[in-house]
C-alpha cells in the first residue's frame, strides 16, 4: 500500500479534500473520526477522561461534551498533556490496526492527521498539505460553521505556523478559491499521487502516532 499523510490547519478544508480523494479511489483513515469513536460513552478513553475532569464534561445525553473538554485543555499546557496521554496512545494503536488490515494490498491510503507536522513522524509515501489564508479560514468557520471568532483565532494561534506545514509538504492543495477550484486542485493532487513509487507488498507496518490536541473539541 501507498500511504499519504494529509494535514492542514483548522478551517483549511482538509476533511473536504479527504472526501474528494476517497471519491477518486483512496482509502481514508481519519484520526479525528477515530478519536470520536474512542470517546464514545463507556469506552476506556471516555472513562479515563471523566475520571480526570469529572462529570462536567458529560452532556445531558451521556455523550462527551467536547466544548467542555476544549474549555479545560486549550490554553492550559498541563491539561493538554493530560488529554494527549489519555487519547494519543489509543488513537495510534487503532490507526496502526487499520493500516495493518490494508498491508499487502495496492491501496492508496490517506492518513488524515490534523497534527501530522507536530508529531514529527517520517516515512509516508508523500505528505499533502491543504493550505488556506488564515483570515479566510476564520471567515469560513464563523460564517458557515457557527464558530466564535475569538475561539477560532485562539486555536489557530496554538497550531504549528502555516510556514512549518508548507515546509513539510510534498504537495500543496490550495483551498482559497471556489469548490470547483478545489476539485481541480484535488485532481492535480491525485495525478501526482499516481506518479509516486509504491512500496513492495508485505513490508512492515510501522506504528504511526496521532496527537490529539485539536480533536478534543
Amino acid at each position: 500500500m501507498l500511504e499519504i499523510g494529509l494535514t492542514g490547519g483548522i478551517g483549511s478544508g482538509k476533511s473536504t479534500v479527504a472526501s474528494l480523494l476517497v471519491q477518486r479511489g483512496a482509502v481514508l483513515i481519519d484520526a479525528d473520526a477515530i478519536v470520536r469513536e474512542l470517546q464514545e460513552p463507556g469506552s476506556p478513553v471516555f472513562e479515563a477522561m471523566v475520571e480526570r475532569w469529572g462529570r462536567d464534561i458529560v452532556a445531558g445525553d451521556g455523550t462527551l461534551d467536547r466544548r467542555a473538554v476544549a474549555d479545560r485543555v486549550f490554553g492550559d499546557p498541563d491539561e493538554l498533556l493530560a488529554l494527549n496521554a489519555i487519547v494519543h496512545p489509543a488513537v495510534g494503536d487503532e490507526m496502526t490496526r487499520r493500516r495493518k488490515s490494508l498491508a499487502g494490498t495496492d491501496a492508496t491510503v490517506v492518513l488524515d492527521i490534523p497534527l501530522l507536522v507536530e508529531s514529527g513522524h517520517e516515512g509516508y509515501g508523500g505528505v499533502v498539505v491543504v493550505d488556506v489564508d488564515p483570515e479566510m479560514a476564520v471567515q469560513r468557520l464563523v460564517e458557515h460553521r457557527g464558530f466564535d471568532e475569538e475561539d477560532v483565532r485562539q486555536r489557530i494561534a496554538t497550531q504549528v505556523p502555516r510556514s512549518d506545514r508548507l515546509a513539510k509538504a510534498d504537495f500543496v492543495v490550495s483551498n482559497s478559491g471556489s469548490r470547483e477550484d478545489l476539485e481541480v486542485e484535488v485532481d492535480r493532487c491525485w495525478a501526482w499521487i499516481d506518479t509516486l513509487e509504491r512500496p513492495e507488498p508485505g513490508g512492515e507496518v510501522r506504528h504511526i502516532g496521532s496527537r490529539a490536541d485539536r480533536t478534543a473539541g
